[in-house]
């Protein structure tokens, strides 16, 4: 039993380093809501000036917010001539590791009860 935790532990600080720019990206209060208006939208994606009126945000501080959320993994963007458009993808991000991490800890929590 003792191997097992040892072992789920590794795989939970192993998930922590892989996942940390991701869990800081969607910790930021803005970048929820753009995460939000993404849920909301087209999953084939909406561009920086709908997000921005959907958001109330301004244009440069959802592009500044996109792109530190694109570098985390955490959205997705594709070009159609020269228009950006930004969404979520369950197969193209971090989605899938974020969740797995959240079990393995989930796990753990439930072995310390017993």
């Amino acid at each position: 039993m003792e191997k097992e935790c040892q072992e789920r532990l590794e795989q939970i600080t192993y998930g922590f380093k892989e996942c940390q720019k991701a869990l800081i990206a969607i910790g930021d209060e803005t970048r929820q809501v753009i995460l939000l208006v993404l849920l909301q939208s087209d999953l084939s994606g909406i561009r920086v000036g709908e997000i921005a009126k959907k958001a109330h945000l301004t244009r440069p501080s959802v592009s500044h917010h996109l792109q530190i959320l694109k570098e985390a993994g955490i959205v997705n963007m594709r070009k159609e001539g020269t228009k950006n458009f930004y969404y979520i993808s369950g197969d193209e991000t971090r989605w899938k590791e974020i969740v797995d991490l959240v079990e393995l800890i989930y796990e753990g929590v439930l072995h310390i009860k017993k």
